[in-house]
């Protein structure tokens, strides 16, 4: 079980307005994106040996949007159900998911730099298996508060599964290593 650790967690202003708590998720996304140089990182992509399934590039820019605005609304969702909440169990477990919930955006946030920007595979699988298991265990609580909630972080949970396997299987396809590939600009 986790606890609530308010120097770990957004401000709960974050969680309070629907508009805040979705455009964050998908301005930070965008930001990382766009600073980690799209044309470096679609140069890296194509370089780099690809696993089966693996999709085109451009289909991770709709997808992410769409998850990242997801996960906001879901925090929203979640804080403003479970915070209002009668029941001091309900509010504990909103309380604690977001901060699982702040825990995992870091985590989400920092996964691109460290393999496209760095190109650190070793280290972006260790970040997205860490994320997949703390967002895990986010849609656990926050379904706990509301079910739907629960419901509304599977498609994140199941491309974050997807997104695991594609770098775990490009890391193991280009022998860890994507010093060769990635050349500074």
């Amino acid at each position: 079980m986790t606890t609530y650790i308010a120097s770990l967690t957004l401000p709960s202003f974050v969680f309070e307005q629907p508009a805040v708590s979705v455009l964050l998720p998908v301005l930070c996304g965008a930001g990382i994106g766009y600073s980690t140089s799209p044309d470096r990182t679609q140069r890296t992509y194509r370089a780099l040996k690809q696993p089966p399934l693996q999709p085109p590039a451009w289909v991770f820019g709709p997808v992410w949007t769409a998850l990242y605005a997801t996960m906001g609304y879901t925090a929203y969702r979640a804080w403003t159900t479970g915070t209002t909440s009668f029941d001091p169990e309900t509010v504990n477990l909103a309380k604690q998911g977001a901060t699982l919930y702040s825990i995992q955006l870091g985590l989400n946030l920092i996964w691109m730099p460290l393999f496209f920007g760095i190109g650190r595979p070793i280290e972006a699988v260790a970040d997205i298996v860490a994320l997949t298991g703390i967002t895990g265990y986010l849609a656990y609580t926050w379904g706990q508060v509301d079910p739907v909630c629960g419901w509304l972080l599977a498609p994140y949970l199941s491309w974050l599964g997807f997104a695991t396997y594609l770098s775990a299987s490009c890391g193991y396809l280009n022998n860890w290593d994507f010093s060769t590939i990635i050349k500074r600009d």
